[in-house]
């Protein structure tokens, strides 16, 4: 395994809400196979029999071939979902499958699925009556696509812009100070990176001879990331084409149906070439939950060495939590490492009525009864900064700005290079000290 699968005391089975947030996520996935289908291919063909007979008839025949083009998209679409699938599967075996009456299973299962393990779990989902939202069903398509960002080769074009100059940064402290002590070992820098989504930058940092921990949220990116970083068994093992549901701003169809193999490397073998005194599977950890609640404990106080945010500060409702929780978690005179745009993820997002929050928080009453409860990220309010008022708030708790580099990063998310769309973004790279 090339990591811990995730720590922390985090059980999403204990409450309710969380279960059923769980079971929708797992069911995206599982979906994924029969809405592409539905979705990219079927709905077209219906509109494309819908035309008049004389104009689809012309473009059923070469050079246009419509039909063959949605015979190809089913085909890419099972590609892309055996994928889904074993992201699936990997989260109901963490999750679902160690509370389960085994009993219980034998009776539910026919004999003829019991060959195939996702045949089972796919069964034991349908007596549990799930059913995803369509904000899940969207985020295991978008998920999906993200692989060919991070777990691609050729996605080293956007890893390049946005990764390379994290673990520079991290290279010049440690040779910083390893000049006054020349006793440190790279592994004695232990790095924290939230928002990890499927890992790659943590998997890059502790292959640089780190030591890191990643923090993530979402359930998508916890299945999906697990099942690279724990699960693969080889370089290539699955091909996905990230392009091909989508089928405006295409100059050929075979821009559409590009493939890529992924993960283009085996995480596991990768970290087993090292020559380093502490393994690299005692180095690379992954904690699951509220960045906000996690890293404001006491327990979490002057624990980093490095805090390593990309394309994450805008995911921020009120950014005076995430700096809070930086500030907390690092030690004195340690480094924040930022790269990203501010994409207010969460902008204007409306105030809950009255009567919502006192009906949906039940947690609450244990205020009333003088326990505070941290709802972190669930927190009300929002607020969007500017790149400049961002940097004014972090020096205002106590960080000293060592460089400040607006819109110096020029790089695409998930980009379709042979694209008649091309969206950059023109990113701020800064990195601050801690100062107290």
């Amino acid at each position: 395994m090339a990591s811990n699968e995730w720590e922390g005391d985090f059980d999403p089975m204990a409450d309710p809400e969380e279960q059923k947030h769980l079971l929708s996520v797992l069911d995206s996935f599982r979906s994924y196979r029969r809405l592409g289908h539905w979705n990219a291919a079927h709905t077209r063909r219906q509109a494309f029999y819908s035309l008049p007979s004389a104009h689809w008839t012309l473009l059923s025949q070469p050079p246009f071939s419509i039909l063959d083009t949605f015979n190809k998209i089913d085909d890419l679409v099972d590609s892309n979902a055996s994928l889904a699938e074993a992201i699936f599967v990997t989260g109901f075996q963490a999750f679902i499958a160690p509370g389960l009456d085994s009993e219980w299973v034998t009776q539910i299962v026919p004999d003829h699925a019991t060959r195939d393990v996702f045949d089972v779990y796919s069964t034991v989902m349908d007596h549990l009556n799930v059913t995803s939202t369509q904000n899940d069903l969207e985020k295991a398509r978008s998920c999906v696509n993200q692989f060919y960002r991070e777990w691609s080769a050729e996605g080293a074009v956007e890893r390049e812009k946005c990764f390379t100059p994290i673990i520079s940064q991290l290279q010049s402290e440690f040779d910083s100070q390893k000049s006054n002590d020349p006793s440190l070992q790279k592994s004695h820098i232990k790095v924290l990176v939230p928002g990890a989504g499927l890992g790659r930058l943590v998997f890059d940092i502790c292959r640089a001879g780190f030591a890191v921990e990643g923090n993530e949220i979402s359930y998508h990116e916890l299945m999906a990331s697990s099942l690279v970083l724990n699960h693969i068994k080889k370089p290539g093992q699955f091909t996905i084409a990230p392009f091909a549901l989508s089928s405006s701003n295409h100059l050929s169809r075979a821009d559409q149906f590009r493939t890529y193999a992924i993960p283009d490397v085996h995480p596991g073998t990768e970290l087993s070439n090292t020559n380093d005194p502490i393994p690299p599977f005692e180095r690379m950890s992954m904690a699951s939950g509220d960045f906000c609640v996690l890293y404001t404990q006491p327990s979490a106080q002057s624990t980093f060495d490095a805090v390593a945010t990309v394309f994450f500060i805008d995911t921020a409702p009120n950014l005076i939590r995430y700096i809070e929780a930086v500030q907390n978690c690092l030690k004195p005179g340690g480094l924040w490492i930022n790269l990203g745009p501010l994409l207010w993820h969460h902008a204007s997002r409306p105030v809950p009525s009255a009567e919502k929050e006192h009906g949906a928080d039940s947690k609450m009453k244990d205020a009333s009864e003088g326990q505070h409860v941290d709802t972190g990220i669930a927190d009300p309010g929002s607020v969007e900064l500017t790149d400049d008022e961002v940097v004014a708030l972090v020096k205002h708790f106590g960080f000293a700005v060592e460089r400040h580099e607006p819109g110096s990063v020029c790089t695409g998310y998930i980009t379709n290079t042979g694209s008649m769309l091309q969206s950059t973004y023109r990113a701020t790279y800064w990195v601050a000290r801690k100062t107290y």
